[in-house]
């Protein structure tokens, strides 16, 4: 069985390898070495400017508010995605009241609400964008018209229009929108568990609250860090590039007054809107780096014993 064993490895590893550091660690690569340039993306010629593009990085004011945006997205979606995902996965698996033979079981009806809540993931991004995007239209949009529906006829917020609102309004998007998938995983997750450890843990006297705590988290741990992570990549790049690219306003999106900007849209914006490719570049480096950063950031935070069963 040893016989041939590295050869065997190495001849299936080797083609996902290659494509990989050719459509993956090659970009990257470039991406870095472009951010050196004065290149505009329109023409093959440029020149080495050194370190002028991260100079110029660290005096632009748009580049620190994008930045923080992206860092709020990068915190605070996570954190209110993965615990409405765990909430309703753990209300889905065992909160439910004891039925005749199991000490624990789901809700009635678990397997229709998990349809529910996955059913925007088959919804394009774009699409989502776009219906929410009429629902905060503050003169016939839903949310509105509810208002006004239910005597709040005075409260009629220019949702997508106010710098104090547009931001807050995106990110219950990206909420929404993303939270079924993680339901669906923790519920995946969640069923695996031995239901003797729920059942041990009630005959002591233990409530939900604890067996949550206790039993379901720390087993399910592994997947939660796994989710956060995923979660923190998806607030970084390309959903809320999506997102606010569609919803807010400006020539571009990222208004009003460049509330709502994030650093891919930023990167968007410097390559295609201005033709400015090598600082486009020189941001999306620091994207890189923030995207790392955030990876490592939870996986030292969130290291821990693994628990086996």
């Amino acid at each position: 069985m040893q016989h041939g064993k590295y050869r065997f490895i190495v001849g299936f590893l080797a083609a996902p390898l290659a494509l990989y550091a050719l459509f993956v660690i090659w970009p990257f690569i470039q991406s870095i070495y472009y951010s050196f340039t004065d290149w505009t993306g329109l023409s093959p010629e440029f020149g080495m400017i050194g370190f002028g593009n991260y100079s110029r990085m660290l005096d632009d004011e748009i580049f620190w508010k994008s930045l923080q945006h992206s860092l709020t997205f990068a915190v605070v979606l996570p954190l209110v995605t993965v615990g409405l995902a765990l909430f309703f996965a753990f209300m889905l698996n065992v909160g439910g009241r004891r039925r005749k033979g199991a000490a624990v079981a789901g809700v009635r009806g678990s397997s229709f609400y998990k349809i529910v809540y996955f059913f925007p993931q088959v919804l394009s991004i774009a699409i989502v964008a776009l219906l929410f995007q009429f629902a905060y239209n503050p003169n016939s949009g839903a949310i509105n018209s509810v208002l006004k529906g239910v005597g709040l006829g005075s409260v009629q917020p220019d949702w997508l229009g106010d710098p104090d609102l547009a931001l807050i309004c995106v990110m219950v998007v990206l909420v929404w929108s993303t939270v079924g998938f993680f339901v669906v995983l923790f519920s995946a997750g969640m069923a695996s568990i031995p239901r003797d450890f729920y059942e041990a843990a009630l005959l002591d006297g233990a409530n939900r609250f604890t067996t949550f705590f206790r039993i379901t988290l720390p087993l399910l741990w592994d997947t939660v860090q796994s989710g956060w992570i995923y979660m923190g990549i998806l607030a970084l790049g390309a959903e809320s590039f999506a997102v606010v690219q569609i919803m807010t306003v400006g020539p571009s999106g990222g208004g009003p007054d460049y509330s709502t900007i994030v650093l891919p849209l930023y990167v968007y914006q410097k390559a295609f809107r201005d033709g400015q490719a090598a600082y486009a570049t020189t941001i999306g480096v620091a994207l890189l780096l923030v995207t790392l950063a955030f990876a490592a950031v939870v996986m030292k935070l969130g290291r821990r014993e693994r628990l086996e069963f």
